[in-house]
């Protein structure tokens, strides 16, 4: 039974005549930039978020980086944030020119560990504008703590909320903590786009005025004057439609991960693979609303050879993310070294992302959790 990390044909069978329908409405309008299409969708997330400001960009990536930009990220201006992330979680943060300052994780979420960004805080001799959070595989970070940190030295805060759309704690949405959240539509994510896509997020009219000007070449109320340099990062009216067509069911694929997830983790320590002392696996653990399982990661002992044993079995699995960005050859030249972020470090080269998609079926992960036992029992 060959089993796909991700399976983007089974959502398509779920949801594909919605969005056909929703892609035939913009093609008879033909107006494929911006317009009804983004703001009605814009409109919806800001509703589902609880924000009063949702703006349609082109990327999470962009997301981030006019974000940053719009709070003054810059030359002398340095932002903390996670070493276990995606790569533009700290390339955004040195593409403003800005520096970005590490602090270690917490081993059991694999988020920022308030105690480790204090620490940081305290050593550091950089201006720290902000706290860049990321809630990493769809588990909220410690909004709590962290908001208490960055409010006692008056610094903002702005989520990467990539993986995390649907994320809830206290009534609160991912993204919806800080002065801004960025999201990505990419399509592997919980709500995906057909192509590339992301939001930011917001409370603050003033970052979201920054943020609609800027997406759109710095435009002005006078056609062709541009009020700032700006850049080309808009949300297509195709994806706008797509991601709306999805968005109604996005809570309800988050509930299915979760109860996928709940499957593996039992399976597994039934199997004796986790929950034991000496087990060869360390499982994520629930956290109710607050984490969408947008990946499952356990920590694997002998992990690249699993991952190769799974492969050979015909099923996918994945590594996010081998090498922390503090070791990344492009941030050589800020003399990061490595040992700096051990549990960082330690991640990297224990985690695995077992399948785990709102179509997995119940056989899918038996068989799954099959041939992880099979290979511990090899070895």
């Amino acid at each position: 039974m060959k089993i796909p990390f991700l399976d983007l044909v089974a959502q398509d069978r779920e949801v594909g005549a919605d969005v056909r329908a929703a892609l035939a409405d913009v093609l008879a309008g033909q107006a494929f930039v911006l317009g009804t299409h983004v703001e009605r969708f814009e409109a919806a997330v800001a509703e589902y978020c609880g924000v009063p400001h949702a703006i349609g960009v082109a990327s999470g990536t962009d997301a981030l980086l006019l974000s940053l930009g719009g709070l003054g990220v810059g030359p002398g201006v340095s932002v903390l944030t996670t070493p276990f992330s995606f790569w533009a979680t700290a390339s955004t943060i040195v593409r403003l020119g800005a520096r970005p300052i590490f602090a270690d994780i917490d081993p059991a979420t694999f988020n920022l560990h308030p105690e480790a960004v204090e620490d940081a805080l305290a050593a550091t001799h950089e201006r720290v504008a902000g706290i860049l959070p990321v809630h990493l595989f769809g588990r909220l970070a410690p909004m709590g703590a962290l908001a208490a940190l960055a409010e006692r030295r008056g610094q903002w805060m702005v989520e990467d909320a990539a993986q995390a759309i649907g994320a809830r704690a206290d009534g609160t949405s991912a993204g919806a903590f800080g002065r801004a959240g960025c999201l990505s539509f990419y399509p592997t994510k919980n709500l995906g786009a057909l192509g590339d896509g992301g939001m930011v997020l917001t409370r603050d009219a003033t970052l979201a005025a920054h943020v609609r000007q800027e997406r759109h070449q710095g435009h002005s109320s006078t056609p062709y004057v541009h009020a700032s340099l700006g850049m080309c990062s808009r949300l297509d009216a195709v994806q706008a439609a797509a991601l709306g067509a999805k968005l109604p069911r996005l809570d309800g694929w988050n509930a299915r991960r979760r109860t996928i997830a709940a499957r593996y983790t039992r399976l597994l320590e039934d199997a004796g693979l986790a929950g034991a002392p000496g087990a060869p696996l360390v499982l994520p653990v629930a956290a109710g609303e607050a984490h969408v399982f947008h990946q499952y990661v356990v920590r694997a002992r002998d992990r690249d050879a699993l991952q190769a044993h799974l492969a050979a079995a015909g099923i996918g699995a994945q590594v996010y993310y081998r090498m922390p960005l503090h070791l990344q050859p492009p941030l050589a030249a800020f003399g990061f070294r490595r040992g700096a972020f051990p549990e960082a470090e330690r991640a990297a080269a224990e985690v695995l992302a077992l399948p785990l998609y709102p179509e997995l079926g119940e056989r899918a992960v038996e068989t799954v959790v099959e041939a992880v036992a099979a290979f511990y029992r090899r070895t």
